[in-house]
């Protein structure tokens, strides 16, 4: 671990107020080390979580794909827990982390946009006419910030080498 988990001796009163909202995470206790990114950060990590235009499983399968694309198995452990909140089942959750192929047709652009997002930083012509068939200009923007969001925590989290948090299941066997 490159950046220690803080705990509660370390927090001002801000942070632990935060930190207590949020489960005291392991990724909340390592980035606790700078309080001002950590609550400044929160922000648009809340609108991508919470407030986005994207349905709640369709964001979570995209979340998953990032995390499993970028190498985060903390990533895809806590939106392990959180996919199955939304309705994917483990064995679609399980997929996620596959090259395959069997997504219904709206998954299956979806998963292509994230693969492509994280590659290449952009989306070609005929993927975003793809998408346009069946997501708003929002719900687009959306999924390019959500790809963002989480291309760049779990680049933090690999290189912080936050450890997962006790009890969750990472990468498929």
């Amino acid at each position: 671990m490159r950046i220690p988990l803080t705990d509660e001796a370390d927090w001002d009163e801000r942070t632990r107020k935060t930190l207590d909202q949020l489960q005291r995470l392991n990724i909340f206790r390592a980035l606790a080390h700078h309080p001002d990114l950590l609550h400044r950060w929160l922000v648009f990590g809340r609108h991508v979580l919470g407030g986005s235009t994207l349905p709640a499983r369709e964001r979570e399968l995209v979340i998953l794909r990032t995390g499993w694309r970028c190498g985060s198995e903390y990533e895809f452990a806590q939106h392990r827990v959180l996919g199955r909140r939304t309705g994917l089942t483990d064995a679609e959750i399980d997929k996620v982390a596959s090259d395959a192929t069997d997504w219904a047709a709206r998954d299956t652009v979806l998963l292509q946009a994230t693969d492509q997002l994280i590659a290449d930083h952009r989306l070609d012509d005929e993927l975003w006419k793809a998408l346009s068939q069946d997501w708003s200009r929002q719900q687009m923007m959306d999924l390019v910030f959500a790809v963002g969001q989480y291309t760049l925590v779990s680049t933090a989290l690999n290189t912080f080498q936050v450890p997962l948090d006790e009890g969750l299941q990472g990468f498929p066997s």
